[in-house]
C-alpha cells in the first residue's frame, strides 16, 4: 500500500514538473557578433555573395574567378598570384577523345574465319 501512494505521488510530482516546463516562456538572450566586419571587405563581401548565389554558373565566370583569387590572396597575405597557377579551374573529367582508344587495342590483326556449317552426326563417323 506504501509504494502504490509513493508511486502516485512520485508521478504527480513529475506530471506538475512537466507542466512548468512547458508552460515556461523562454528568455531572451543577447546576441553578440563573434567577430567584428572590417569595414574595408564590405565591397569583396558582397561580389562574393553574388558568386555563391550563382552557384554552378559561378565556376565559368571570369569575374568570380577573379574575385576568389582577389580573397584567396587576401586570405594567404599574398601580393601576387603564382605563375604557375591555372587561370581557370581545371576539370575532373577532360573531355572525350573523338577516337575509342579502346576500339583500337580490340581491333583483329588477323580476320576472323568464315563460320562452317555444323556438321552432322552422319558425317563425324566417316
Amino acid at each position: 500500500m506504501l509504494a502504490r501512494l509513493g508511486a502516485v505521488v512520485f508521478v504527480g510530482v513529475a506530471i506538475t514538473a512537466a507542466v512548468i516546463e512547458f508552460t515556461r516562456r523562454p528568455e531572451p538572450s543577447e546576441l553578440r557578433p563573434l567577430a567584428r566586419e572590417r569595414s574595408d571587405t564590405g565591397d569583396i563581401r558582397q561580389r562574393l555573395r553574388h558568386c555563391r548565389d550563382l552557384g554552378e554558373a559561378a565556376t565559368r565566370n571570369p569575374a568570380c574567378l577573379d574575385i576568389w583569387a582577389e580573397n584567396r590572396d587576401r586570405f594567404l597575405k599574398q601580393g601576387a598570384r603564382a605563375s604557375g597557377a591555372p587561370s581557370a579551374p581545371t576539370t575532373l573529367w577532360p573531355p572525350t577523345p573523338s577516337e575509342d582508344p579502346i576500339a583500337k587495342e580490340t581491333e583483329a590483326a588477323i580476320p576472323p574465319e568464315p563460320a562452317r556449317p555444323p556438321v552432322s552426326p552422319d558425317e563425324r563417323v566417316r
